[in-house]
């Protein structure tokens, strides 16, 4: 009989920066879900990998003095030991520089260009650097600022080819929402149906400004966009248009369950570019996709500059990987933010871990040597109402466990765990064994408390196995539980006929002191802080290009906020005995009085623009720190140009 097949994807990272916990995050879910659908016998394949193409990598790699392809590896490389040391489980490791990737890159394109679903063109508009995205003037954000990154974009007119996603707009609408579970949580369907509802403009799916990128073999001056060249990796690490497609057979088009996992920050890009791409292609659509929050810092997101990134790979030689992996599952519900703090993650490491799990692992092992010598045996009878209550929990549980588990939704699963585990800890002081112990003909009795205990914890140990992979394995020796009764279906109370556990339990994890944990932390911030380079500059520029830039001062005669808008302020300055408009969005950080009767430094050689229906006749200069923005003055006037 032909196995069920599991296909789980994380996103593809880019070649940009050290594993945080916050891509972390996505791997680890999707890690259990693979070693969850493993436990119950299923084909599971999972793929991750780096996105590696692009300007900012050209850039980055020019700036180290490396080629790009040297950049790319050594950050595949990085991000790899990363994996490997949260004990990842992953099939494949695609980038997206390998050949492999590459030729069905050129595939598709060429595919979709003789379907007539891509066709060359020229596009003007607004361009983000950072994210490699345009966008219309429609979704800029106070003139000109990106809609996702708030960074300010650049005005671009190439060559390039489109996508048409006008052409399947009504038909991906229809497909979402005869497929209500297409894209989880609610929250972010509701999202996706009402961008398309807004109107789909052609994507650009092309460049010819860098040269990082998959070649368009029929016009080889273009580079594949950074979309079709990403998103396709789901299809060519599984062969796709190639002689050996017996993965993509198996895992996609005879495929049960293929799962894309996402933060929500790419939600748009796995909703509606990678649907529309499918169906141009002819491929079926087969996957459910799951859009999961950001981890934050308590001050908004991490920020080198501020030094408050959290790295895994601090935690985990301090605490344990199982302690992180546990607390990063359990503490995230799908398709919400969370905030990291290392007190949240001390107080829970101690309630969940130290009280919960450890002490009663503990307790139990220590009793079932002290009262019966190590090996305890099952027993049939019911005593009391508690042991039918532990016993009733336990079954609702391993039901709750797997519906949330199977759904993606590990936060509901772990906390029904961690239900009846405090239920046990309970159960101890309901029954109280060391009483039971002092009374003969009682023994009975009080081998079926320790039963009981004993099969919880192997119950226990089966369905925390996909997130705290050390920790089961420890449980399951401690108690003796032969392999046979460590597997899914297994997952009964009452399978357990005699065990013999290890003479003295394992402190399976240490209470912490809490405030002496935060000064350590805190000593650690300090030190980044004095080694950590806060600049995180934008590429070099010649002083051919500097010469090019007019900088004048001026007098803010007249400042006032722009009813519409809670960024813009709308000054009136004089430079050289003429007055101008100059539109800034800085109403979040100056008050408009604040300003008036400064000096201020002029950029007077930009070119006019509009912004928010408002006409701007240059930029004011200001600098940022990223915790602070000031914007430049003069303390005299003694010329109108800045040398």
């Amino acid at each position: 009989m032909k196995k069920k097949t599991c296909y789980v994807t994380t996103p593809i990272y880019y070649s940009s920066g050290e594993v945080h916990i916050g891509n972390s995050y996505s791997t680890i879910v999707c890690d259990v879900f693979a070693r969850y659908n493993r436990l119950k016998g299923h084909d599971t394949f999972f793929l991750t990998g780096m996105d590696e193409h692009g300007q900012k990598v050209e850039e980055a790699a020019k700036k180290n003095n490396v080629t790009p392809q040297e950049f790319v590896n050594k950050m595949a490389e990085k991000t790899q030991a990363a994996w490997q040391m949260m004990k990842i489980t992953n099939n494949d490791f695609i980038c997206t520089s390998q050949e492999r990737h590459i030729k069905v890159v050129q595939k598709i394109f060429e595919k979709l260009l003789a379907n007539d679903d891509i066709y060359l063109g020229v596009y003007e508009g607004n361009y983000c650097v950072p994210c490699e995205s345009f966008f219309p003037k429609s979704k800029l954000v106070d003139g000109n600022l990106c809609p996702d990154c708030h960074r300010p974009t650049t005005v671009v007119k190439e060559e390039t080819y489109f996508l048409r996603l006008k052409k399947y707009e009504k038909q991906l609408l229809q497909f979402i929402k005869e497929n209500p579970d297409f894209i989880q949580p609610e929250s972010r369907r509701n999202e996706v149906i009402s961008f398309i509802e807004q109107g789909l403009e052609d994507l650009s799916v092309s460049r010819t400004t860098f040269k990082w990128g998959v070649p368009v073999l029929s016009n080889p001056k273009h580079v594949v966009y950074v979309w079709i060249d990403a998103l396709s990796n789901y299809l060519s690490a599984l062969g796709y248009l190639t002689d050996d497609d017996s993965l993509y057979q198996n895992y996609w088009v005879n495929g049960d369950e293929v799962v894309h996992v996402v933060g929500k920050d790419i939600l748009r890009f796995h909703a509606v570019y990678w649907p529309i791409m499918l169906m141009a292609l002819g491929v079926p659509i087969k996957f459910k996709l799951y859009a999961h929050g950001w981890w934050l810092m308590r001050e908004g997101k991490m920020s080198k500059s501020r030094a408050n990134v959290v790295y895994p790979q601090d935690l985990i030689p301090e605490y344990g990987l199982d302690a992180l992996r546990l607390f990063l599952v359990k503490e995230m519900p799908l398709g919400n933010d969370s905030i990291f703090t290392y007190e949240r993650f001390f107080e829970k490491y101690n309630a969940d871990l130290a009280n919960d799990l450890g002490n009663l692992v503990s307790r139990t092992i220590s009793m079932v040597n002290k009262y019966f010598g190590g090996t305890i045996r099952k027993t049939a009878k019911i005593y009391t109402e508690f042991d039918q209550q532990i016993q009733e929990l336990a079954e609702k549980v391993i039901k709750q466990y797997i519906n949330k588990f199977d759904n993606f939704r590990f936060q509901d699963g772990l906390n029904a765990v961690w239900e009846l585990i405090s239920r046990a800890n309970k159960y101890i002081d309901e029954t109280t064994p060391w009483i039971l112990s002092k009374d003969e003909t009682r023994k009975e009795e009080l081998e079926n408390v320790l039963y009981r205990l004993v099969e919880v914890l192997r119950l226990v140990a089966i369905m925390i196995s996909p997130v705290m992979v050390d920790t089961c394995e420890t449980i399951f020796n401690q108690l003796g539980i032969s392999n046979e009764l460590q597997q899914f279906d297994t997952l009964k109370f009452g399978l357990l006929n005699t065990t013999t556990v290890v003479s003295k339990a394992e402190v399976l994890f240490k209470r912490l002191e809490i405030e002496k944990e935060l000064a350590k932390i805190e000593k650690a911030k300090e030190k980044e802080k004095e080694t950590t380079p806060t600049d995180n500059f934008k590429p070099e520029i010649t002083i051919e290009d500097f010469s090019k830039l007019d900088l004048r001062i001026g007098k803010v005669i007249e400042c006032k906020k722009d009813p519409n808008s809670d960024k813009l302020l709308i000054l009136q300055v004089e430079i050289n005995g003429k007055v101008r408009q100059i539109v800034s969005s800085i109403a979040d950080v100056y008050k408009a009085e604040e300003l008036v009767g400064k000096n201020i430094v002029v950029l007077a050689n930009l070119k006019p623009t509009k912004i928010r229906g408002h006409l701007s006749e240059g930029m004011l200069l200001a600098a940022s720190n990223e915790e602070q923005l000031e914007v430049l003055e003069t303390r005299k006037v003694t010329k109108g140009t800045v040398d």
